[in-house]
């Protein structure tokens, strides 16, 4: 990648005003504090920069970009199909040079945030010049050893079509607004598991054929979805309202009929999000979990002990479905949706009323004409398909011994 040399003498020039004394923390704050002494032509050289950066990572097909902190080494890094690798041949960076970069794409707002929490979600959008399109990306930057880091990770330009996803149909059906007002579905995984994906694949789905009102309250917004048949609002937590308890709050009095909530995070946003499903909303929001089961649990465990027998009923009573996905290798080089799906039948509302979820995995595994499956036969069938390998199957399972069980048998 060859670039000019200017953003040098504007990281060299700035860096030049920091007084000696400055060390770590103290060095990125004066950043944070002095960052407009750089004037707009100078900050646009590192705007520029960035933008560049991000294009070649665009061509490279990589879904993340990593700039800056301790742990970089001074390169950047991407991640491609799955895989992270220093590029040798991107520019490299000093620690300090890394935190003017990343600092630069903040506004004041976000720069005081990050000098009191420590840590800052935001969007960032610039004009990708090959498609003549608005690349967006969602960016945490964060401290590393008293350094400043900073993650970017593309948003796709286009979204997969629902029916791409490979969903049972009566599972599609379970999570349109169309045929069921109101219930709580989630989608679940670890970070980089394409749950925003599937998110955005159920909203514009919607979008397509629901005369219906929704509203996106995300910790940042990603893709940007352009209303339809729906009339659709994007509320960015940090710029557009304050918490998702209060976007989730502040969205019955906007006459919503679909809320997606980006992520419960804290039993304040659980609470809120069982409350205005109850209330006869239909809610989807993510979790950080790997099962279905997993995630029911995790629900019920955030909230204090004297709320748990209250929030375990409330969710049986709304809860209407459950995604719990994986980004595995495929054998093309690529990767590949792997899921479980929950269905809430009857039997799974007395487990979780009863605090018998254990019995849930059993339910899923037996609920195959409903359109209910355990990651374990994803995984199985995606094996058959030629589509992943044994060692992947394997790796992947939640259940070591139950994949092995199944495969066995094959």
């Amino acid at each position: 990648m060859v670039l000019d040399s200017e953003y040098k003498t504007v990281l060299k020039k700035f860096l030049d005003t920091v007084p000696a004394i400055y060390y770590g923390t103290e060095k990125v704050n004066y950043i944070l504090e002095n960052i407009e002494k750089i004037s707009p032509d100078s900050r646009m050289v590192l705007r520029n920069l960035v933008n560049r950066l991000l294009t070649s990572m665009i061509e490279r097909d990589a879904s993340d970009i990593e700039l800056g902190g301790h742990g970089n080494g001074g390169f950047v890094w991407l991640r491609v199909y799955g895989k992270k690798e220093r590029v040798k041949e991107f520019p490299q960076f000093t620690d300090d040079e890394a935190a003017v970069i990343i600092i630069n794409l903040l506004n004041n707002n976000q720069r005081r945030y990050l000098s009191v929490t420590r840590n800052l979600d935001f969007s960032y959008t610039f004009f990708y010049e090959r498609k003549k399109i608005e690349a967006r990306f969602r960016a945490c930057t964060y401290f590393d050893m008293e350094t400043l880091a900073l993650n970017m990770r593309a948003i796709n330009s286009t979204i997969r079509p629902l029916n791409t996803l490979e969903f049972h149909s009566n599972v599609i059906k379970v999570m349109s607004h169309s045929y069921i007002k109101f219930g709580l579905s989630l989608i679940t995984g670890i970070t980089g598991s394409g749950k925003s994906t599937t998110l955005d694949a159920i909203i514009e789905e919607h979008n397509k054929y629901d005369p219906a009102h929704i509203v996106i309250i995300a910790s940042p917004i990603e893709y940007v979805h352009k209303s339809n048949v729906c009339i659709i609002r994007h509320r960015e937590v940090g710029r557009d309202v304050l918490s998702f308890k209060d976007g989730v709050i502040q969205a019955l009095r906007q006459d919503p009929d679909i809320i997606i909530i980006g992520e419960m995070r804290d039993p304040e946003t659980i609470i809120a999000a069982l409350e205005v499903t109850d209330t006869g909303h239909k809610v989807f929001s993510t979790l950080h979990t790997s099962s279905a089961v997993e995630s029911i649990d995790r629900i019920v465990a955030e909230v204090h002990p004297t709320e748990q027998e209250r929030v375990r009923n409330r969710l049986a009573d709304v809860l209407i479905s459950v995604v719990s996905q994986k980004l595995v290798p495929s054998l093309d080089g690529k990767r590949i949706l792997a899921k479980e799906v929950l269905i809430v039948t009857p039997s799974v509302k007395a487990a979780i009323k009863n605090n018998n979820t254990s019995e849930i995995y059993m339910m899923i595994n037996q609920g195959g004409q409903s359109g209910m499956i355990t990651m374990e036969q994803d995984l199985k069938r995606l094996y058959l398909n030629k589509r992943i390998s044994l060692d992947t199957a394997i790796a992947y399972a939640n259940n070591k011994t139950r994949i092995q069980q199944i495969l066995s048998a094959v």
